[in-house]
């Protein structure tokens, strides 16, 4: 695991507000909950690049941090030394929410690439919740996302063959890059094949494979130039591989 970083400021652009009147969309909603916090918080802007660790398991929990943009991976170290990635986070979500309980970080967060996070003391955190209220629910709003985050990842985990796990993982992916104004037809993966595998509990092949099948069904593309670039033609088709590849798996049943 790489060493933490060593950050360094940057500004961010102030997000127009969202009358209450019109519900905002999801972007709307990350730029209004930002911007908040800018409003209510002593707030320090942190610069990092791949690789680069922002809180590391272990460490003594001072600070929650907040993506302001980039791409960030969670990443537990098992007692035998091997990394697993339990979690990845975007724009607008909250790192170290973990260490509120026992009061050090569980797991290490790292950078996938270059972007920005904001850290927030938790104490001072704390007095701005009780001066304003929607402080509060941004935060109360970002645990209730991290619980069905991992509620929905054991789900899959649990329940989904391999290529529909594959598929599922594509989706969320252009599903989160899309709720943050991004495109979502075309999609660059800052994870290898390797990584994907570790955090969908499969190996690099068998993704390999279901990424090669969701291909000859065209469902999904790839450029020439980057087998990380990915061309989605419809998004919804990756919901109907997921069907199609459950229905296949699910054993034949016959009652009697």
């Amino acid at each position: 695991m790489t060493s933490a970083a060593t950050f360094a400021p940057t500004s961010a652009s102030p997000s127009a507000s969202v009358p209450a009147s019109v519900p905002p969309s999801a972007p709307q909603r990350i730029a209004g909950m930002l911007k908040l916090l800018e409003d209510s918080l002593p707030i320090h802007r942190h610069v990092v690049h791949a690789g680069d660790t922002v809180c590391q398991a272990g460490q003594r929990f001072v600070h929650l941090y907040i993506v302001n943009s980039g791409f960030f991976k969670l990443v537990n170290m098992s007692e035998e030394g091997r990394e697993q990635v339990v979690g990845l986070h975007f724009r607008g979500d909250w790192l170290g929410l973990d260490g509120i309980a026992g009061g050090q970080y569980g797991c290490d967060a790292v950078a996938m690439d270059t972007g920005e996070v904001w850290a927030i003391r938790y104490d001072a955190l704390l007095q701005a919740c009780i001066a304003k209220p929607a402080v509060l629910a941004a935060l109360h709003q970002a645990m209730s996302r991290e619980l069905a985050r991992d509620h929905d990842s054991m789900l899959s985990l649990c329940t989904l063959p391999a290529d529909a796990r594959v598929a599922g993982f594509l989706r969320y992916w252009a599903d989160n890059v899309s709720q943050r104004g991004l495109r979502a037809d075309k999609i660059m993966l800052r994870m290898t094949r390797a990584e994907i595998g570790n955090y969908l509990g499969m190996t690099l092949e068998t993704v390999s494979r279901a990424l090669s099948r969701m291909a000859r069904s065209d469902v999904i593309r790839f450029p020439e130039k980057c087998r990380r670039d990915i061309h989605i033609p419809e998004v919804g088709a990756l919901t109907a591989f997921m069907q199609r590849a459950s229905a296949a798996a699910a054993p034949a049943s016959t009652l009697h």
